[in-house]
């Protein structure tokens, strides 16, 4: 499945996640937020779960008129935080609230330059954890099949697949390595998630140890939206922006200054099978 060379028009995304609407007070970023937006042009917001504090149906409703004020469309998947916390509840209307502002916790985003697909990793039984069964993973693998030619093929999920920057007692996706080998197998070029409050990237080539001719896949962890909990370090408020073409992807990272966001980094992965160009090292 891999990716023509000049064969797609550039398209941008925009990535948050773990706004936790409900939670302390934080300062006001509505308005900056638009003014990113609109400066950048994402074709679609991917919102990755953990949009409520405590899954509550006032809170849901913030949450989602919050993303849905934004301006383009919104792909969101639920987080462990967007289920009700008490019981019966927790299992006896597990989705409901979600389901009412979102219809469903499996979206899929079609487009002629973007596919994005989402999983829902959370499980009533697991106050923290998350996992994603074989049945999603086929289900994934059908509908990044999908995908016209050319099209940026992405994955959402909440839970996190890479380990984050610092420590955190946050368990990854269960089956780790199973969910993220049969992703990219299925074809992901791009797997996004949050969870840990943390920014993390890394490229297929930094985590698999492989060979010979193969495509690239990014794996992202979108930093936080909501306010950092006190005395947690390491718990920068920030997003990704991600600006895909025929040959590259960038991920743009930006952080919230107190009243304005900051473009902390820009990494450049290539596309498809191609390494990126760069000057002779020889």
């Amino acid at each position: 499945m891999s990716v023509p060379r000049g064969s797609a028009p550039s398209t941008r995304l925009l990535h948050v996640s773990d706004l936790h609407f409900g939670g302390r007070d934080a300062p006001p970023i509505g308005r900056a937020l638009e003014a990113l937006i609109e400066r950048t042009s994402p074709e679609l917001v991917v919102a990755t779960g953990d949009l409520t504090h405590r899954g509550l149906p006032e809170q849901h409703t913030a949450a989602a008129a919050f993303l849905r004020s934004l301006g383009p469309p919104v792909l969101a998947i639920p987080g462990n935080h967007d289920i009700p916390y008490t019981f019966p509840g927790r299992f006896t209307r597990t989705f409901t609230e979600f389901d009412r502002q979102w219809e469903t916790t499996e979206p899929v985003f079609r487009s002629p330059t973007l596919h994005v697909v989402g999983l829902n990793s959370v499980r009533a039984w697991r106050h923290q954890s998350g996992g994603i069964r074989d049945e999603q993973l086929s289900r994934a693998r059908e509908q990044l099949a999908a995908a016209p030619e050319g099209a940026l093929r992405v994955v959402a999920l909440h839970h996190h697949l890479i380990g984050a920057p610092w420590r955190s007692r946050k368990k990854p996706v269960s089956r780790r390595s199973h969910v993220l080998t049969a992703l990219v197998d299925s074809g992901a070029e791009l797997i996004l998630a949050g969870h840990i409050h943390q920014g993390a990237v890394s490229e297929r080539h930094e985590f698999e140890v492989i060979s010979g001719d193969v495509r690239g896949v990014g794996v992202s962890i979108a930093p936080g939206l909501g306010q950092p909990r006190p005395n947690r370090r390491g718990e920068a408020r920030g997003l990704h922006v991600y600006e895909c073409d025929a040959d590259t992807i960038r991920i743009h990272t930006y952080v919230w200054r107190d009243d304005d966001w900051g473009l902390t980094a820009i990494r450049t992965f290539a596309r498809g099978r191609d390494p990126l160009r760069v000057e002779s090292v020889s």
